[in-house]
């Protein structure tokens, strides 16, 4: 099987490549003018297109189903090698707008929440992913290709600043080692030049790899994905609070090296009638202190089949009042792509259910 070129840092490939200059070049054709094959690098020597296009490939993936919400997400459907499938969400956050003179002045915003795994193995009771279980790590090249192919699909600049959000299917902490890598990648100035600062870590809280990351030193930032104040509801709706439970998430966070622009982001799922009301706010509120946070509230999405409802616009609204309030800093994720398969997994569910 040939080796994929996205799986490599500039440092790794110029282990492989002589002279080390052409991979600067190799670089800027992959990332930059994204070319599809390696004939059509015409700064390279002949001898040295032979062989990349011998020993490499570029894409390893194929997109073989994307929904178009009326809010302008995407949500992408990606066929990988073995023909196992992923899911990739490119969110608009804001519309490109214009001066009075016509001119731009500023394009849309971006932030592209990529998977990290195959399956995931954290088994979340809300969450559709964990239905189909666990089956492996993505590469860290698999990871990146998640983002470029969606600049294809969307005749996005190399240049164009986006954010990334590890938040997709899998655990990104459990697959620490690509997902360093893909960080790097991602931040090479010679790659798509995407600040670890746009670059953000969503896990569900393994205490003892949030220590690792930190040790890594990356710059990116912090999201914990906590949804619940007390250990029981936890762990009836995350059973890896069992291993890692809330103490040792708030302790691995307090460790956790925080820009003094940036915050620790918790991220709390509102649930219907299961950890919507004032005596879970007010246990957030303690549960927070010392440690620069934001909120971030998020509509429980529902698909078919499952338990949970989506909470009321008033119980939300409360929610975050109180949290205000309390001088915590909160907002309200605005829900996306709810006219399409918005719920994490429900696209690639359909898509299994229908034998694709």
């Amino acid at each position: 099987m040939k080796k994929h070129i996205l799986n490599y840092t500039k440092e790794e490939l110029e282990k492989e490549i002589n002279p080390k200059f052409r991979v600067k070049q190799i670089f800027s054709w992959v990332y930059h003018k994204r070319v599809k094959s390696f004939h059509e690098m015409k700064n390279i020597p002949k001898d040295l297109r032979s062989k990349l296009d011998k020993e490499f490939t570029i894409y390893k993936s194929e997109i073989v189903s994307k929904q178009v919400s009326k809010d302008g997400s995407i949500k992408y459907l990606f066929k990988l090698f073995d023909n196992h499938t992923i899911e990739t969400v490119l969110l608009k956050m804001k519309d490109k707008e214009y001066n009075d003179d016509g001119s731009i002045k500023h394009l849309e915003k971006y932030t592209i929440c990529v998977s990290s795994q195959v399956g995931c193995k954290v088994g979340c009771a809300f969450c559709l992913t964990a239905k189909g279980g666990f089956i492996r790590d993505l590469s860290a090249g698999e990871i990146v290709e998640q983002v470029l192919q969606i600049y294809n699909d969307n005749n996005l600049e190399a240049n164009r600043r986006v954010n990334i959000v590890y938040m997709g299917m899998g655990e990104p902490l459990d697959n620490l080692d690509n997902l360093a890598k893909a960080i790097k990648i991602f931040s090479d100035l010679d790659a798509l030049s995407i600040s670890p600062h746009r670059q953000t870590v969503s896990t569900s809280g393994l205490s003892t790899k949030i220590d690792k990351l930190a040790k890594l030193d990356l710059g990116i930032n912090l999201a914990i994905s906590l949804h619940a104040v007390d250990d029981e509801l936890r762990e009836k709706l995350m059973p890896i609070n069992k291993a890692y439970n809330i103490s040792s998430i708030m302790d691995a966070v307090r460790r956790f090296p925080v820009n003094l622009r940036k915050k620790v982001m918790f991220e709390y799922l509102i649930i219907k009638d299961i950890n919507d009301d004032l005596e879970s706010a007010k246990k957030l509120v303690k549960l927070l202190n010392g440690i620069p946070s934001k909120v971030n509230l998020i509509y429980f999405n529902p698909y078919e089949g499952s338990p949970f409802k989506r909470p009321s616009d008033e119980d939300v609204k409360r929610f975050q009042k109180y949290l205000l309030d309390k001088g915590v800093i909160c907002t309200i994720r605005e829900s996306k792509g709810l006219d399409i398969s918005a719920a994490c997994g429900q696209l690639r569910e359909q898509n299994l259910t229908l034998g694709a």
